[in-house]
């Protein structure tokens, strides 16, 4: 094929040779070009979307001017505000309520059998020692008193482990005491039946025993009340507590209630709007109920731990104080001057310096018991206990006599023995102390009591009447909205 040379001209239409692209005009811009050449700038950016926020702020700006936007506003906050109260005073008094029912269903009655449970240690320690004192006599009665203590522990560490949580301190103390209660009933068997032989050695086992229940024993007892006293403090402490979230959103709700009322009757001349007097009904009810419900629980909460908590806590250490003091009076027979002490640059028999001290407790707790006691009921076992107190001491002055002077039958006979011994006095101030104990049981149940039904159907109330001040605020800006279609 024949080309053209170089230089040539374009060949003619219709010879069937292409004729190659016209170079483009200096005049005619190219694409992505202006005119001379330059570049051209790229097209602005599209305008961000606005945002559904920034939208409804604006269609409310856009409703605020006129009077129908601003009631639609008003009603939807004032019935946002009731249902705000109603629903912060059903929360906040249901928790108050909760724990209200814990003070008088659960942790009242563990601090109880917690106490329980170290009275009863220490009195199955006390009726061992006296049944020891019998030898091969040793009565029915001590007997029945030493088993019926290790029972009633037994049974109060199952309760209190069904009610503690398995990670808590209560725990790893019942776990404890679960393991050192078959400990000490071997000791005691073994002292008894070496004691029945007539062997010395049984002295030692008893006295191994006390040791083990003294340092062991009776401190993880305590520990177990203490920490069951401090969960009862922090129940009642809930329940006392006074809701000011709710009483402050409650006063809010009905001063938005009185303005909008006001606001309306500047505008139309009416004194009463129905919907709006409905709302504010219900909110000033569900304030007052608060207010007077919650102050009446707390005073009644209030009474059942100062003349009810308090009271059982003393008479609880009043008691354990008694059972020690005769554990230790027994001891000292016991022992017979095997352990001792120094006391004031004088070495004195051990078991009988820690009657003494147990002795001057129990007289502080039975004179704070009279002092908390409110009425005669509470009185008279309190006064029946310290007179019994006072005649415990002279017999056991007597008792001591006869053993330093070597008469150690008489002592005995004066500890143990029948009509005249120390055991008749403390007898009579473990009985009085268990009858105040339970005449002040049944006052803290009357008080805690009466606090619970003081709250009781509140939260409900407080919501049904909460919904229906929101709804009567609701339909009262409906009808002034009726007058603008």
């Amino acid at each position: 094929m024949n080309r053209p040379p170089k230089g040539s001209a374009a060949p003619p239409p219709g010879t069937g040779v292409p004729a190659p692209p016209a170079a483009p005009s200096p005049s005619r811009p190219v694409p992505g070009q202006r005119g001379g050449g330059a570049p051209a700038s790229p097209p602005p950016p599209a305008a961000p979307r606005r945002t559904a926020f920034a939208e409804g702020v604006d269609r409310l700006r856009a409703a605020a001017v006129t009077e129908p936007g601003r009631l639609r506003i008003i009603g939807a906050l004032l019935a946002a505000l009731v249902v705000a109260f109603g629903t912060v005073a059903a929360w906040q008094m249901h928790e108050r309520s909760a724990a209200a029912d814990d003070v008088l269903f659960r942790s009242q009655p563990l601090t109880s059998d917690a106490a329980d449970i170290y009275r009863s240690l220490a009195e199955a320690n006390t009726a061992a020692s006296s049944g020891f004192l019998a030898g091969g006599q040793e009565t029915e009665e001590s007997r029945e008193r030493y088993e019926k203590g290790i029972r009633t522990a037994a049974e109060g560490l199952v309760t209190a482990a069904a009610n503690s949580d398995a990670d808590s301190p209560s725990a790893d103390t019942i776990g404890r005491l679960n393991r050192l209660l078959p400990e000490y009933k071997g000791l005691i068997e073994r002292a008894r039946t070496y004691n029945r032989q007539g062997f010395p050695v049984g002295g030692a086992y008893l006295r191994y025993a006390n040791e083990k229940m003294q340092q062991e024993m009776l401190p993880a007892a305590e520990d177990l009340y203490k920490t069951e006293n401090r969960r009862l403090d922090a129940d009642y402490g809930d329940a006392e507590s006074s809701p000011w979230a709710a009483i402050a959103l409650g006063v809010l709700a009905l001063a938005a209630l009185a303005w909008a009322q006001h606001r309306t009757y500047r505008r139309t001349n009416r004194v009463l709007n129905h919907g709006l007097v409905t709302a504010t009904a219900g909110t000033a009810v569900v304030l007052l109920w608060l207010l007077v419900g919650h102050g009446v629980a707390r005073s009644n909460l209030g009474d059942s731990y100062d003349h009810g908590v308090r009271s059982l806590n003393v008479l609880h250490d009043a008691r354990i104080a008694s059972l020690k003091a005769r554990g230790n009076e027994n001891l000292t027979l016991v022992a017979r001057g095997a352990e001792t002490k120094k006391a004031g640059g004088e070495t004195v028999d051990a078991y009988d310096l820690d009657f003494g001290k147990n002795m001057d407790a129990l007289g502080k707790r039975l004179a704070e018991a009279a002092r908390l006691a409110d009425d005669d009921a509470g009185e008279r076992p309190v006064a029946a206990a310290d007179g019994n107190m006072t005649e415990w001491k002279k017999r056991h002055a007597r008792a001591r006599e006869q053993d330093e002077n070597g008469n150690y039958q008489q002592a005995l006979d004066l500890v143990i023995g029948g009509k005249g011994a120390t055991v008749e006095c403390f007898d009579g101030v473990d009985a009085s102390l268990a009858t105040a104990l339970a005449h002040e049981e049944r006052e803290f149940r009357r008080a805690a009591g009466d606090g619970l039904d003081a709250m009781d159907h509140l939260p409900q109330g407080a919501g049904v009447l909460a919904a229906l001040g929101a709804a009567g605020a609701l339909l009262g800006i409906g009808r002034r909205l009726s007058e603008y279609r």
